[in-house]
Formats: C-alpha cells, structure tokens, sequence
C-alpha cells in the first residue's frame, strides 16, 4: 500500500523548513559549528553536512572522497548511516560561509527539481527511509528529518525556535505513521490493549493507537486506553526521535498500567 499525499503541500513545508534551517544558521556565529549536539559523533556541522549530502544524493551527486573508513566509526550501525556519514566526513573541512551557501544552493535546486515533477513522478513507488512507498511520501520523511536536524542544532546551541508551522505538521503526521509500530511492536503491547499520545502544545494533537490483529492508529477508542502517554510536542519528538531519554524530560508522563507504560517509555525512540 503506498501513500498519496499533495504535492503543493508537502512541497512548502519542505521549503519552508529548509528555509527556516538557513535562517538559522547564517545567524550561527562559526565558533558554534563545533558545538556536540545529542547525536553520537555529530556536532553542528555534520548535522548540516548531511542535510546537504541528502539533497546532493538526490541530485545524483557523490560524496567527496576521503581516506577515512566510516563503517569503522563507532556511531555508524548500519548502510543508511555509513552513506550519511561518507558526506559528513567529505565536508568536514568546509567552512562554515562555504557549508552555509551550499546549503541554500543544493536546497534551491532540489525544490526546482520537485516543482517540476509531474504528479505521476511523485506518486511513483520507489525506495523510501521507511521501505517502498511513492517519492511524495520520501519528501514528507526528507522534511521530517531536516526539522529534526534543525533541533538538533537549536538544542545544541541553545536557540529555541520553530516549534509550530506547516513543517512541524507535517513531521508529526510522518511519526504518527509509527506510532503502531512502536505499541505493538517495540513496546510489545498485547492484543486488546491500548495506548493514547497526548501532545500538548502548538502543535498540539492526540493520537490513539488500538492492538488487534496488529497494532495501527484510529480515530477514537471504545474506552479508556490502557496506556495515556502525555508530553509537550518538543519532547516527545526529542524522545522518539532517539535524541534524549524520556527521564530527561518533566512533561513526559504516563498513566495507565505501569508495566506497560514503562515499556512504552523505554521502547519510544524508533528512528534508525
């Protein structure tokens, strides 16, 4: 089953995170690009790097060379973080003026290229971050990850911003896609049960997950759930996204059965 979802749309939220990321970093002194954010081995610059190695790849260009064997790093677990790590090591020596203009450079061209793509081309199965689905789909992911690498550097450097807006929309409908895959699988919830997210904040939403055959989201429950997790949208993304654990946050909370909330909690990052 692929997803169909409108061009125009994704498209400006894509735009406007890309842009937003821009913004943020030409106002970024370059003492700062140093500064560890919470992903192992990545500082402020690598989390740019491989915004621009993505949009580069997707034009079909190749990382810069380099004698640095990446899948020997001890961050890097898997292919998709070994092809990620290949551009940060190739830019590692770029400057930050350079980082910041090739930034808005491969960005401005990729937008181009998908401005001009026909609907058939967007709704094409094809390979995605979370297996086959169409390249809409993949353009709704590249916009949830850039969001999250645009935290990662406003938590590192501590310049909160950019929590509410068409990108955080639709980041939160990407990672509301996992939400079964986290209850019933990760955190192993039974059949019958369970569980409600309530995100507070702007913007704000509840979602509830029912485990039957399989565990899926749906509208409404027939009851109660038998696991309410509660958290404010910038932690509960900190914590899926696997950047920090839910005991670093005082807004995310659980209610419910407590062997299964804890199980929740433990098992919420999903993100590879």
């Amino acid at each position: 089953m692929t997803t169909n979802l409108p061009k125009d749309e994704v498209i400006a939220a894509l735009a406007e995170e890309l842009g937003a990321l821009a913004d943020l970093l030409d106002d970024l002194p370059d003492a700062e690009w140093s500064t560890p954010t919470d992903l192992p081995g990545w500082d402020v610059h690598a989390n740019v790097a491989h915004v621009i190695g993505t949009e580069a790849m997707l034009l079909g260009q190749s990382p810069p060379a380099s004698d640095v064997e990446v899948a020997s790093l001890p961050h890097v677990r898997n292919d998709i973080a070994a092809m990620n790590e290949a551009w940060i090591v190739g830019l590692a020596d770029v400057p930050p003026a350079d980082m910041r203009d090739r930034l808005r450079t491969v960005t401005a061209e990729r937008l181009a290229v998908l401005r001009a793509m026909g609907d058939d081309e967007w709704d094409e199965p094809g390979f995605t971050p979370a297996g086959r689905d169409t390249h809409g789909r993949f353009m709704r992911i590249r916009t949830f990850d850039c969001w999250m690498h645009e935290q990662d550097v406003r938590d590192a450097v501590g310049r909160p911003g950019h929590r509410s807006g068409a990108a955080v929309e639709q980041a939160l409908d990407e990672m509301v896609t996992a939400l079964g895959f986290v209850v019933g699988k990760r955190a192993g919830f039974p059949a019958g049960s369970s569980a409600t997210f309530v995100l507070d904040g702007d913007p704000g939403r509840t979602v509830h997950v029912l485990v039957a055959d399989r565990a899926g989201v749906v509208d409404a429950l027939d009851g109660p759930a038998t696991v309410t997790l509660r958290a404010g949208v910038h932690s509960f993304t900190r914590v899926a996204g696997g950047r920090r654990p839910a005991d670093a946050f005082d807004d995310v909370t659980v209610d419910g059965d407590p062997e299964l909330g804890a199980r929740l909690l433990a098992h919420l990052a999903y993100t590879i």
